[in-house]
């Protein structure tokens, strides 16, 4: 089991998922799950935080990235997606990171490491 690896949860506005996936992908990143999902912040699915005014929850249309990768990894993805997401305004997103106890490649039996580095197809 290794604990060198690390899951990174990505939730964004939908229409920044091609821009965030684009930028994994010039970082090296290999494997990217994404979820479509609604969810909402404090501000409760408004644009702006209205603490009095706003009672009742809508959910935004959002996207969960998902990205499974090595520890010395991680400060360089959170840092672009950070740069990527960036507007300053409520809704630019939430970046969760944690821990992997493994990782387990069903059809080669890899585990850790090995389980999420680019193999051949073969």
């Amino acid at each position: 089991m290794s604990s060198e690896l690390v899951r990174i949860e990505i939730i964004a506005a939908q229409n920044k998922s091609t821009a965030v996936i684009n930028c994994l992908e010039k970082l090296g990143v290999g494997g990217i799950t994404t979820f479509q999902a609604l969810g909402s912040g404090i501000q409760k699915g408004t644009f702006e935080y209205e603490p009095e005014e706003n009672k009742e929850i809508r959910l935004l249309p959002k996207v969960l990235l998902l990205v499974i990768c090595e520890k010395e990894q991680v400060k360089a993805i959170v840092d672009a997606v950070k740069v990527e997401l960036y507007t300053g305004h409520i809704g630019d997103g939430k970046i969760l990171i944690s821990g992997i106890d493994n990782v387990i490649r069903i059809r080669t039996g890899e585990e850790g490491k090995a389980a999420i580095e680019r193999s051949a197809l073969s």
